[in-house]
């Protein structure tokens, strides 16, 4: 959510951000400062009934004992009573709207991100070369499939499609990146979570996926409690949730967690045909960072994650790239945002395999998250930051796709070599 206070002092800059943002939310923000002035307008009037209302209550008893008519009072009395409940009814009617409108509004980007959408992104560096093949290579789905890594068609059977059964070594392969990326993590000193996957609605909204993406979510019907549950399209979505109302001690900040869940997200399926097999799926298993911070040390926060995210794909052996998203290819609830991106050979390009993100105090507004401040004693909105390390479900194909050999086995990165109990190479039987 972004303040209030920022819209009313300037809110022709604030519409230009989110217009680089790609987002035309002129006529929003001009109908939240109406509902802005009318909120206040009717907190004025009420409060100015009320002192009458107190004033004239206190006259009363003396009236009566000097004999006088106090008729008239109780018939002010009265209407005044009326008008404070009007007057409640139509701020709560206000507040209702204004809270929508300003639910709706994304986050605005950073001012030094390039405006508009993913052909304005910005490549900022380069690690490795390309990987190059003297063999005519194959597709992650041949080679999964080939040496029984991975069953695409008992997964369909069992779930429909977009979802595959990890079997023998590449259920063991799996679970070696997700121990890989978890040792990584712990030995930086970030505290691991375990959090449910059944999610209530709130924690969509504080994140700031909903209202506008709650379509995009698997909603889970509960015939005996009316409360909206999801299934988490991400641990992001309930680490953002994890101190909501709260008031955090300066000296716990930054906090640093991460968290491994399964993801399940219903806007999958693309049907490109370079897009067969894992790289687009209904469930894939991620690991993700998670960092509360103090305002003035976000950006140092930022630097940190994109540098992690970075080295977990360098401890794997790939060519990435780091590209620095322009403002319309930010998701709705961040103001900056990088990508690692890696080559998985069948897709003749670069794929996406972890987005650091910065919401600054978006998410913290949402979710009501402060911390109160040593010196002053006065409570600030914290910053939050989130980053994939790692989604397995490109770094999977890639991993086999640029680790095989002519004679179709694979190579283990030497990283993952000791969660195997050794083995170097997976060969098929």
């Amino acid at each position: 959510m972004l303040d209030i206070k920022r819209i009313k002092e300037n809110p022709e800059q604030v519409k230009a951000l989110l217009r680089a943002k790609e987002v035309d939310c002129d006529a929003a923000v001009d109908r939240i400062l109406e509902l802005d002035q009318q909120r206040r307008e009717l907190i004025l009037s009420t409060e100015t009934k009320k002192a009458e209302q107190n004033k004239v209550s206190k006259q009363i008893p003396a009236l009566k004992k000097a004999g006088q008519d106090v008729a008239p009072i109780f018939k002010r009395m009265g209407e005044l009573k009326s008008e404070i409940a009007e007057n409640d009814k139509k701020l709560a009617d206000v507040e209702a709207e204004y809270r929508t409108w300003m639910l709706g509004l994304p986050n605005l980007p950073d001012p030094d991100l390039k405006p508009g959408g993913k052909e304005n992104n910005e490549p900022l560096r380069y690690y490795g070369e390309p990987h190059k093949f003297d063999f005519e290579p194959k597709h992650h789905v041949d080679l999964c499939t080939d040496l029984g890594l991975i069953d695409y068609e008992r997964g369909t059977k069992l779930a429909g499609t977009g979802f595959w059964v990890y079997r023998g070594l590449g259920a063991r392969l799996e679970w070696a990146l997700l121990n890989y990326f978890m040792d990584c993590h712990l030995a930086d000193g970030y505290e691991m979570v375990i959090l449910p996957h059944m999610l209530e609605y709130q924690c969509g909204e504080t994140a700031g996926q909903f209202p506008k993406f709650a379509d995009e979510v698997y909603k889970i019907a509960n015939p005996t409690d009316d409360r909206i549950h999801f299934m988490l399209p991400t641990a992001e979505t309930a680490l953002a949730s994890l101190h909501r109302n709260e008031i955090l001690a300066e000296r716990d900040l930054p906090h640093k967690l991460f968290a491994y869940t399964p993801c399940f997200r219903r806007e999958a399926g693309s049907h490109r045909a370079d897009e067969r097999g894992m790289v687009r799926g209904h469930q894939f298993n991620k690991i993700e960072m998670f960092q509360y911070t103090l305002p003035e040390k976000s950006d140092e926060a930022f630097d940190e994650l994109v540098r992690k995210a970075e080295d977990l794909v360098k401890g794997l052996g790939f060519h990435f790239r780091t590209v620095k998203l322009a403002a319309g290819d930010c998701s709705a609830s961040m103001a900056r945002t990088y990508d690692i991106e890696i080559q998985i050979p069948s897709m003749n390009g670069y794929k996406e395999v972890s987005s650091v993100s910065n919401a600054r105090d978006y998410q913290a507004r949402r979710g009501n998250i402060r911390f109160r401040r040593e010196a002053t004693g006065k409570t600030e909105f914290v910053h939050t930051l989130n980053g994939s390390g790692l989604a397995t479900s490109r770094i999977f194909p890639a991993m086999v796709e640029q680790n095989q050999r002519a004679d179709g086995s694979i190579v283990v990165p030497e990283v993952l070599r000791k969660y195997l109990g050794g083995i170097e190479i997976i060969e098929k039987k």
